[in-house]
């Protein structure tokens, strides 16, 4: 077509330069109606040459002619296609809080414009910090990254206002739900928890945000948690209690040893035949080992210079 067009637009001027150089062998008329043609067929060939378009790898455009959807057109290079395909597929409408945007062609600030060329490459939506509810009813902050791509143009296009605007709003609905479906760390046994789960809340919230953008042809490559913590009017309480449960459970341990070193201790004792214990002596053992192994400082001898009994 590119070559169809120039040869038009070639007849055309080609056509005027005859009507002008054989001007004084022909009427006015004549030459008039010769110049008035060559430049209609100019003028067509330069509306035909405003039909070709190119695309780079990885996007699209829809063809719309009249408010009809035509196809998409998917392949990368030089393309050209009916003239009066529209450039643009309207204006994005403005809804209460949103901020006006300037506008490229007019400088001014003004509603934006929806092209028709579509990205077909990956985009990543890192959304705000948002304060939710978890399953426990804690008020926790979350945000997410979701990595998409547009995978049906004409569903992108036809199906939602504006595709971007969609992405951010559904994400963001499904960050929340997610959150309140699981607790934030402290679920019951083998429970998966924000904080824990890991892949298992990555392929959740995947699952929930693809099911929310599939009616606008949009496919979900990844999400992930970016963002996980308590909210900060609760934050020094949890605090406080994880680290009060850290304590417990170094404790627990530090017992659990405890009570094995003491039990080898006496085993030892008794089947080596160092010395002959009776349950008073033991008990006097035991507690001792107890509190030189589960004190938080060094212990002090005593020498006993006397018997138990005495």
């Amino acid at each position: 077509m590119l070559f169809v067009n120039l040869a038009i637009l070639v007849a055309g001027l080609a056509l005027i330069y005859m009507a002008l150089r054989n001007s004084a062998g022909l009427e006015a008329g004549q030459v008039a109606f010769r110049i008035f043609l060559g430049g209609l067929i100019a003028s067509l060939a330069g509306f035909l040459l405003s039909g070709h378009f190119t695309l780079q790898p990885n996007e699209s455009r829809v063809l719309i002619l009249f408010g009809s959807y035509k196809g998409s057109v998917r392949t990368s290079g030089f393309h050209w296609g009916n003239p009066f395909y529209s450039r643009s597929r309207g204006k994005a409408h403005h809804h209460p809080g949103d901020q006006p945007v300037k506008t490229a062609s007019t400088g001014v600030m003004g509603q934006r414009m929806l092209p028709t060329k579509l990205s077909l490459r990956a985009h990543n939506f890192n959304s705000e910090k948002l304060k939710v509810n978890d399953k426990n009813g804690n008020p926790v902050e979350i945000a997410a990254v979701i990595v998409w791509r547009v995978a049906d143009t004409a569903q992108a296009v036809f199906d939602v206002e504006d595709y971007d605007s969609y992405v951010e709003v559904q994400t963001e609905s499904a960050i929340r739900r997610i959150a309140s479906l699981y607790a934030y760390d402290q679920g019951e046994e083998a429970e998966v928890t924000l904080r824990g789960g890991g892949d298992e809340v990555a392929q959740e919230l995947k699952q929930e945000v693809q099911e929310r953008l599939a009616t606008a042809g949009v496919y979900v490559e990844e999400a992930r948690l970016t963002h996980l913590a308590y909210a900060p009017e609760i934050a020094s309480a949890m605090l406080r209690r994880q680290q009060a449960e850290a304590v417990i459970a170094a404790r627990t341990k530090i017992v659990l040893g405890a009570v094995s070193m003491v039990d080898m201790a006496l085993s030892d004792l008794e089947s080596k035949g160092i010395v002959d214990l009776d349950p008073e002596r033991k008990a006097a053992i035991v507690s001792n080992l107890l509190v030189v192994l589960c004190g938080t400082s060094e212990a002090s001898p005593v020498i006993n210079t006397g018997t138990l009994y005495t």
